[in-house]
């Protein structure tokens, strides 16, 4: 008896064991690590988390506000961060957790954003570079900048360098920067950040902002060091969050289908940063790159490069600094 692929897919006992194959899956997809489990605490603390209004960095938020910080949402949308932060309020018994608004991918909304906190906040602890997004249409912004990599890379970039005085006056502080481990497929191109020499196939220019990402942050700590400011990068893991809205409708159902049984909640996907930001186990730790289970890994040997990590730091650097 011959038997073809659409038989065996189609065999309700193929199915079955496939469905309970997901689900053993999904079960086993919490890390050792547990943020539930761990008592540190935030009162006293200020942290600010970028794209806090869903996924990921809303259960970010939720965690810190939680362990009774200060906490500030910086969303691009008014409504929906409006939402986000009446829920983390409710859910967490915590009314000081506050919204302000910012659109990464334009560098003067970033300096404002910037300058509103530094009149309004006497400290900051925590900076979650959270925000981000994969799929974006091709494009240049106002400022000239590839777009994904203005939301991506140069916007954080900026935010973080116009915060990092108070970051140091307000040291112990952590900065966290959501990469992904994309970033092992990204290419160091300067000629990206103007939208030259890109293809934009499937996550193509997100993979490269990834990388900028690690770079960033591997040159970052270097300059920090002496400072009590740390900072890290991660990987979250494959996360069923928004950032494929931008994908067609086709791609998104086949992920949201497959992603359900073998892809981690936002709220799983926020563990690893939640462990960067706030744990004992990561105190002190700066430089370095965590993989989806809160585990100390080395990144791409092209991210580790640090004559690599200078040059793009140093040319982001510039670019802010003229636009």
């Amino acid at each position: 008896m011959t038997w073809v692929l659409s038989d065996i897919v189609c065999n309700p006992a193929w199915i079955v064991s496939t469905v309970i194959l997901g689900l053993v899956v999904r079960s086993q997809r919490r890390g050792s690590w547990d943020p539930r489990a761990c008592k540190v605490e935030l009162k006293g603390k200020t942290a600010i988390v970028t794209g806090a209004n869903t996924g990921i960095g809303k259960f970010i938020a939720l965690d810190f506000a939680r362990r009774g910080a200060r906490v500030i949402l910086a969303c691009r949308s008014e409504t929906r961060g409006t939402t986000a932060l009446k829920e983390i309020r409710e859910l967490s018994g915590n009314a000081d957790v506050h919204l302000r608004l910012v659109d990464l991918s334009s560098l003067e909304s970033v300096r404002e954003f910037a300058a509103t906190i530094l009149a309004e906040e006497k400290q900051l602890h925590i900076l979650v570079n959270n925000a981000g997004a994969s799929g974006l249409p091709k494009g240049l912004t106002a400022d000239g900048l590839e777009l994904s990599f203005a939301t991506n890379h140069v916007g954080p970039f900026l935010l973080t360098s116009l915060l990092l005085d108070l970051l140091k006056s307000s040291a112990p502080a952590r900065i966290v920067n959501v990469a992904s481990s994309n970033h092992q497929l990204g290419t160091m191109d300067l000629a990206h950040f103007h939208g030259n020499n890109l293809g934009f196939r499937v996550d193509e220019v997100y993979n490269h902002t990834k990388l900028h990402n690690v770079l960033w942050t591997k040159e970052l700590a270097r300059r920090l060091k002496g400072t009590d400011v740390t900072a890290n990068c991660l990987h979250p893991g494959v996360v069923m969050t928004e950032v494929m809205r931008h994908y067609s409708w086709k791609l998104r159902l086949i992920f949201n289908l497959i992603g359900f049984f073998f892809f981690k909640t936002a709220e799983e996907g926020s563990v690893s940063t939640i462990y960067c930001a706030v744990a004992d186990e990561t105190e002190g730790i700066s430089g370095k790159y965590f993989d989806s289970d809160c585990a100390l890994v080395l990144p791409s040997s092209t991210a580790q490069d640090p004559a690599l990590a200078l040059k793009s730091f140093e040319y982001c650097e510039k670019l802010t600094s003229k636009l």
